[in-house]
């Protein structure tokens, strides 16, 4: 029996499936751009917004936010408004001048951005299976050593840790710096930046800004509610331990093997 390279097997992964249904509805979108009054253009830039968040470039960030940061849905729900507030500066700072000037992207600084966004996302999965290799880690409410016995559940807490001992250490896997970080990059590169093209090409500047300032917020909102969602769900108690022992690194490969698809490997 012939071996399998892995090479071979990278080349052979085509995700560009994962892409085309949501392509095609955010096409239908701003196909109605086409004509519509402000107050039209207003709801499709809002619509798009909301929908924003669920492009598989970032459901697969979504995962190495919240994959090993088990502080439950609020903690989650705070990474993904900074995620989401990275992601729509970089879209204001791209957007402005875009309208301003009627211009478009170059694309070798978009080539680039959707390198780097591939690039992060190995790195992001990477780390992801190498803290679960680590060791099983365990995310319970409980009380430190030395709290009173008698301390009720809702005045514990629950974060990262190894083992089941009192005596552990506090795993910040992922910060509120790193994930405006992450923000701030995929805000160059994807649909995102697609759409700040389309909403620029509107008839008029104030048209155009108007628009773009009802998309970024929307997509703070829509990046937020995915990453709350998804903490919700998998924390919840018959999910969570199917969650640690499978999901975490099955989430970890898939990271790694879309990022490296999306580099271009």
């Amino acid at each position: 029996m012939t071996p399998v390279e892995p090479d071979a097997v990278i080349a052979a992964l085509d995700y560009e499936f994962l892409f085309r249904a949501l392509e095609s509805l955010d096409v239908w979108l701003t196909g109605l751009f086409d004509g519509a009054p402000l107050l039209v253009a207003l709801g499709i830039a809002l619509a798009l917004g909301l929908r924003h968040a669920s492009d598989p470039d970032h459901l697969v960030a979504v995962t190495s936010l919240v994959a090993v940061e088990d502080r439950g849905p609020r903690d989650a729900t705070r990474l993904g408004v900074w995620w989401g507030l990275g992601h729509a500066i970089t879209l204001v700072l791209l957007g402005l001048p875009l309208i301003a000037f009627k211009s478009s992207l170059p694309p070798l600084l978009e080539n680039g951005a959707e390198k780097a966004v591939g690039v992060v996302i190995v790195l992001l999965a990477l780390r992801v299976i190498w803290k679960w290799a680590r060791g099983h880690y365990r995310a319970g409410h409980h009380a430190h050593a030395g709290a009173p016995r008698d301390v009720p559940p809702d005045e514990s807490h629950r974060h990262l840790r190894r083992g089941a001992e009192p005596r552990h250490g506090h795993h910040r896997v992922r910060t509120p710096r790193g994930a405006f970080g992450i923000g701030l990059l995929h805000g160059l590169a994807g649909t995102g930046a697609v759409v700040v093209l389309l909403l620029a090409a509107l008839p008029t500047r104030l048209e155009a800004a108007l628009s773009l300032a009802v998309f970024a917020p929307m997509t703070i909102l829509s990046m937020a509610a995915c990453t709350t969602v998804f903490a919700w769900v998998l924390t919840r108690p018959l999910i969570e331990p199917v969650y640690r022992s499978v999901l975490i690194p099955a989430l970890g490969l898939f990271g790694l093997t879309f990022g490296l698809w999306y580099v271009g490997v």
